[in-house]
């Protein structure tokens, strides 16, 4: 496969969604629904934007809504391909099973962020949904970030992300009460700050569209300004973007926030359209775009 510099191109964006046993199902259908009608040209069945792949430990795994759900690859093979993936999601549901013995999807979210360390040129996405932030915390990815999980977990998710940093002497987890999703390490150039719609706090407020194509690399050339790798290195985990959605629902907000990133506002707003979800947006850390 060739290497990517990042995730937009007009070949389908891979999405790797790991599942665990007892996972909460529309924090799997939601996101997945979205991605799956995105297409890079909404009048063409062929540009389709997103290619998803489900991952478990065994062929078939069952929802905490008993619904079964068949993987296409283990995590043997997931972490075998992990470099093919552009974005990881990691769902919530049966979380204390997870942190007490320390199962997947916790190895490849952690081996998924160590790519991203290693190689920073590569634009990459971790998002979880619901309580899959208390994962993301306990695998030590939320130190020193901003994030958000479902409103009756907000206790368990500080304790998790408080303790995660004590045992990696690592800075405190903001957590974030009151947005639908929050995104930090921010990656496109789109001009000024002033005039960029994804450096906000909340993003509801004034958004302005545009027709830009997004990238980490594809844009290093706009408005006279050139991506500068070396910052990139030097943001957290390597300038992996990190999306936290809250509960259950919140994750179709994210999945569109996703696709308005990777492909554009127009196919975002397209896709909540046809779906008819009304997206409620969430909080973009203050930051620089590199």
């Amino acid at each position: 496969m060739a290497h990517k510099t990042s995730a937009v191109t007009d070949e389908p964006i891979e999405v790797l969604f790991a599942l665990h046993p007892k996972f909460d199902l529309l924090d799997f259908a939601g996101p997945l629904e979205i991605l799956e009608w995105a297409r890079h040209d909404k009048n063409d069945e062929s540009t389709k934007a997103f290619e998803c792949t489900i991952a478990a430990a065994e062929p078939k795994v069952i929802s905490e809504q008993g619904v079964v759900i068949g993987a296409q690859i283990t995590y043997k093979e997931a972490h075998e391909r992990l470099n093919d993936f552009d974005v990881l999601i990691v769902v919530g549901g049966n979380h204390d099973a997870i942190l007490k013995e320390k199962s997947e999807p916790l190895p490849i979210i952690e081996a998924f962020a160590e790519l991203q360390r290693n190689d920073y040129t590569r634009e990459r996405t971790l998002m979880s949904v619901c309580t899959g932030s208390i994962l993301l915390a306990e695998a030590g990815i939320l130190a020193g970030l901003s994030a958000t999980t479902h409103p009756d977990y907000f206790t368990k998710f500080e304790i998790v992300c408080s303790n995660a940093a004590q045992r990696d002497l690592q800075e405190r987890t903001d957590v974030v009460e009151d947005a639908r999703y929050v995104v930090n390490n921010l990656r496109f150039d789109l001009g000024d700050e002033d005039e960029n719609p994804y450096i906000r706090r909340k993003s509801d407020a004034g958004r302005r569209p545009s027709a830009a194509r997004k990238g980490s690399v594809s844009f290093k050339g706009s408005n006279g300004r050139r991506e500068s790798m070396a910052r990139r290195a030097a943001m957290r985990l390597g300038g992996l973007r990190v999306i936290t959605a809250g509960g259950i629902s919140a994750g179709l907000d994210a999945a569109l926030y996703l696709v308005s990133i990777l492909v554009d506002e127009e196919t975002a707003n397209e896709v909540a359209r046809f779906v008819q979800h009304e997206w409620v947006k969430g909080t973009v850390v203050d930051g620089l775009d590199v």
